[in-house]
């Protein structure tokens, strides 16, 4: 860690951002994780599969 990012952690302490700013941010993060489970559950719909390139690969868990 750096001191930019010791800087910027100080700053958020002696003045944090309001509340609808932190639950916006929860929100999306929690938008993001559902969206990476259910590809990681039932995998990446045909649809939204470009048809040239290369063959997408699916790693498995």
């Amino acid at each position: 860690m750096n001191l930019m990012w010791l800087l910027r952690m100080q700053r958020w302490l002696r003045h944090p951002p309001p509340m609808w700013k932190v639950i916006l941010v929860i929100c999306v993060v929690a938008a993001c994780l559902s969206l990476f489970l259910v590809e990681r559950t039932v995998g990446w719909p045909d649809w939204l599969t470009t048809g040239g390139g290369a063959r997408p690969v699916r790693i498995a868990p």
